[in-house]
C-alpha cells in the first residue's frame, strides 16, 4: 500500500534569476511587442534599463548569441533556458551600439559581463530599449513567480522557478 510513497518520491528545485540589467522590472504585457507581451515567447519579465551594462544572471552557458549582439539564450546547468533581448526590433541596428563580450559556446560565471550597448543611441535610432528576459523552454518550469521593482544588476532576483525532480 505504501510502496509508491516509497519508490515515487518527488523533490523540487529553485533557481533565484537574479537581473542581469540595472533598472525598472515589470509585467511582460509593458512590452511594446505582441509576441513577448502575450507571453508567445516565455513566461518572464522585461526591464527598462537605466545603463547598457548586461551581465550573466546565473553560471551557465551561452547557447546562442544572435549576430546583431542584441539577444542571447543563456542555459543553467539545471536546462533551464533564458532568452534575453535587449530592446524591441533593435535587430534593425545590425549590432551597431552593441558590443558582445562574449560568444556562442562560452562558459560564463554570474556576474559576469556579456553585453554592453548605448541606451541613448538605441532612443536616438527610434527603438525602446525595455528588454525582456523571459524561460525559453517553459515546459521545464511550471512554476515561475516574476518580481516588479527597481533593480540592480546581479543584486536583485526578478524570477524563481521551480521544477519537480525524481530522486
Amino acid at each position: 500500500m505504501f510502496t509508491h510513497w516509497l519508490t515515487n518520491k518527488t523533490k523540487y528545485q529553485s533557481l533565484d534569476i537574479n537581473s542581469p540589467l540595472t533598472g525598472q522590472s515589470v509585467p511582460l504585457d509593458q512590452v511594446p511587442d505582441k509576441a513577448f507581451a502575450s507571453k508567445q515567447m516565455g513566461e518572464g519579465v522585461a526591464i527598462k534599463p537605466t545603463d547598457g551594462v548586461l551581465i550573466a544572471p546565473f553560471d551557465g552557458v551561452v547557447v546562442y548569441l544572435i549576430q546583431s549582439k542584441h539577444a542571447l539564450i543563456l542555459e543553467h546547468e539545471s536546462g533551464i533556458q533564458l532568452l534575453i533581448h535587449i530592446g524591441i526590433n533593435t535587430v534593425a541596428l545590425k549590432g551597431e551600439g552593441f558590443h558582445s563580450h562574449i560568444v556562442s559556446g562560452e562558459m560564463v560565471s554570474a556576474g559576469q559581463k556579456l553585453i554592453t550597448f548605448d541606451v541613448d543611441f538605441i532612443r536616438e535610432a527610434g527603438y525602446e530599449p525595455i528588454t525582456p528576459i523571459v524561460i525559453a523552454n517553459g515546459e521545464l518550469a511550471p512554476d515561475i513567480t516574476c518580481s516588479y521593482k527597481s533593480v540592480q544588476a546581479g543584486e536583485h532576483a526578478i524570477m524563481r522557478v521551480i521544477w519537480q525532480t525524481s530522486l
